[in-house]
């Protein structure tokens, strides 16, 4: 588990990259890295062979996606199609700051490039908006109070990734598995995360890897609820989950 701006950044321009989660601590696949915008113009940043979710989590500007420009602020999803260019325009003040996964893993090397900001007839061109904003999409709620909205799915071309904003009301979920990896981020509140019978704090900015099959609930200490953002792979659905008193099928 990591801080959002823990560690070393790796900076190009007015852009900051901090890489969390990586093959380096386990992951098989998936990824989970900051990028944090100053004002201005960031260098091009191309996604070449990974499917790649994008959240913005605080600022406002502009995302060019192969030079189509798309406005963006916080609760805002993207999903970005392998081959694609990435240029982040921030008026200020503020920086910008976003969540990124990619799938698979493509390495700790980034591919910069002159920044495109009009239309060059890349991958996106020819494919559907690839934005879904927190306010349009659908709750859906558990018998205990949890609840979820996915983002980034099937709906906008992302097959194998999927996005989703979770809540946990005060009080620890029930401890369960999945069949994907996953990756979470505290939007909000403090609690702990169980994995087995080991637990860690977690805060706003918490960055969290559960491998495939591990057993783990996230537990809210606070008042108010806990809300996190996920990101796992494959894809599926946030509410399919296994008792952890079951045995986790072989590979």
């Amino acid at each position: 588990m990591t801080g959002l701006r823990e560690g070393e950044a790796l900076e190009r321009g007015n852009l900051k990259v901090w890489r969390h989660i990586s093959r380096t601590v386990g992951a098989e696949a998936i990824t989970l890295r900051v990028l944090e915008c100053a004002p201005g113009e960031s260098p091009g940043l191309r996604n070449r062979d990974s499917n790649e979710v994008l959240y913005v989590l605080e600022g406002e500007g502009t995302f060019f996606l192969d030079g189509e420009p798309h406005r963006v602020g916080p609760e805002t999803g993207i999903y970005l199609h392998p081959g694609v260019c990435l240029t982040i325009q921030n008026p200020g003040p503020a920086p910008l700051t976003i969540l990124s996964s990619q799938c698979p893993d493509p390495g700790p090397s980034l591919s910069f490039e002159a920044a495109p900001t009009l239309p060059v007839g890349g991958v996106s061109a020819s494919l559907r908006a690839p934005l879904v904003r927190f306010s349009e999409r659908e709750t859906h709620v558990a018998e205990d109070g949890r609840w979820y909205r996915v983002l980034v799915d099937g709906e906008v071309g992302s097959a194998s990734v999927t996005q989703f904003i979770g809540a946990i009301p005060p009080g620890r979920a029930p401890d369960h598995f999945h069949e994907y990896e996953e990756v979470l981020c505290i939007l909000a509140g403090s609690g702990r995360v169980w994995a087995s019978q080991t637990c860690a704090p977690i805060e706003r900015g918490s960055c969290v890897f559960l491998p495939r099959r591990q057993p783990h609930c996230v537990e809210n200490t606070g008042g108010d609820e806990l809300r996190l953002l996920g990101v796992f792979y494959p894809a599926g659905s946030p509410a399919v989950r296994y008792p952890a008193s079951e045995t986790a099928p072989c590979s």
